[in-house]
């Protein structure tokens, strides 16, 4: 009996022990099961968060980067801009001139551009500047005109006999004179060189129209053409030209090497506006048919002449006023004659030679070996002077080619 209830117990006491272990393993599956769930829980969390992390990308500024920010407060020292999740920044002084000249209409509200110059100064603002930026803004405006040509105005603010010093987008620029037009280019007669400044200088406080043709922002250099701004015109106008046309029009000034005339085109002969006028030049070859030292004995500022066309290149016009005059030299061997002596006047003198007028039209060259064979042991001073009359003996005469060659008679 006593052995039947011992078993019954041992029976209860296995059966409760299973119990347990079945309801632990129980657990434990669900344990695992929710640590599980929670783990990727955390994940996807995880995830998200880094997505969301990786999307915003937030760059913190550095010194140099342009950040903009609407104005909160102003006074006649600082501009405070809210620079949102970066806090206040706040443009002092002299930086906050704009170059551009637009800061004077600023107003609370507005936004603007500024360049960080101080991450944290010790007031714990991020101090900016306007002038940085606006000057970054005007040298990428002024490159972008570059490319572009396109014409723009700006004041003349000061000159040197190189040209004028002009300003643009708060930047400072060089218009070289050999950049002006023809309109304003300052002609001088020989001699009064010392005027080239008085008359640019008369363009101070004027206004030109001009391109931008050389920007170097390293540098600091901008350089400015008021030819280039008129280009397209002017390339207009000379497309009505060709070479043979003869034009009619006033010599605008008188150089060493030729003389400048303005003329109109055919399309505005009845106008009378200087700007509507081209410009040639006549090269002191081309002025007349016997040999010219100075354009200046042949003609002057104001005179009217005509000329032919003989070359046109780009807005380059050549023209010759001895193409419209009688070739002397188709005739010279009608009146003078190989071997023949004549008189004839020594006008010049170099290295090379002598050059002899038999007459206004006709010269010819006596050479240096001519001159020293005769008169071995001296120099060609010593045998003939400039402006004296000697007599010549014709040794060749080439008239297509406009040479005479002469030995001087003893």
């Amino acid at each position: 009996m006593a052995n039947d209830i011992l078993d019954a117990l041992a029976q209860e006491v296995d059966k409760i022990s299973e119990e347990k272990s079945e309801i632990s393993t129980e657990k434990k599956e669900k344990v695992q099961s929710k640590t599980k769930e929670n783990s990727g829980e955390s994940i996807s969390q995880t995830s998200v968060m880094a997505d969301f992390l990786n999307q915003q990308k937030i760059t913190f500024p550095k010194e140099g980067d342009v950040m903009e920010g609407g104005i909160i407060a102003m006074d006649s020292s600082a501009i405070y801009l809210d620079l949102g999740n970066f806090g206040t920044g706040i443009v002092m002084g002299r930086e906050i001139k704009d170059g551009l000249g637009t800061t004077d209409k600023l107003k609370i509200g507005d936004r603007v551009s500024a360049t960080v110059t101080d991450l944290e100064n010790e007031d714990g603002y991020i101090e900016l500047s306007i002038r940085e930026a606006s000057i970054e803004r005007a040298w990428q405006n002024l490159e972008e005109k570059q490319v572009e040509q396109e014409p723009l105005t700006t004041k003349i603010l000061d000159a040197n006999k190189g040209g004028l010093i002009v300003e643009i987008n708060g930047i400072s620029g060089f218009l070289p004179v050999s950049q002006l037009t023809n309109e304003h280019y300052p002609r001088v007669e020989e001699g009064e060189k010392s005027k080239i400044l008085e008359k640019l200088r008369a363009f101070i406080g004027t206004e030109m129209k001009v391109c931008v043709i050389d920007t170097d922002r390293e540098g600091e250099k901008l350089i400015v053409s008021e030819k280039a701004a008129y280009a397209e015109e002017e390339k207009k106008s000379i497309s009505e030209l060709k070479v043979g046309d003869v034009i009619e029009g006033e010599v605008s000034g008188v150089v060493d090497f030729g003389a400048f005339v303005k003329f109109l085109p055919p399309s505005k002969k009845d106008l009378t506006n200087e700007e509507d006028k081209l410009e040639g030049l006549i090269h002191i070859s081309e002025l007349a048919w016997q040999l010219i030292d100075n354009p200046r004995e042949i003609v002057k500022t104001g005179d009217k002449v005509k000329a032919q066309i003989i070359g046109i290149d780009d807005t380059r016009v050549s023209l010759s006023a001895k193409a419209l005059q009688k070739d002397p030299w188709a005739s010279v061997e009608e009146k003078y004659k190989v071997g023949e002596t004549y008189d004839g006047q020594v006008r010049k003198i170099n290295h090379f030679g002598a050059f002899v007028y038999l007459d206004d039209d006709i010269h010819g060259l006596a050479h240096v070996s001519e001159l020293l064979e005769k008169f071995p042991g001296k120099n060609i001073e010593e045998i003939i002077e400039t402006g004296k009359t000697y007599k010549w003996k014709i040794l060749s005469i080439e008239s297509k080619e406009h040479r005479m060659g002469l030995g001087l008679t003893k």
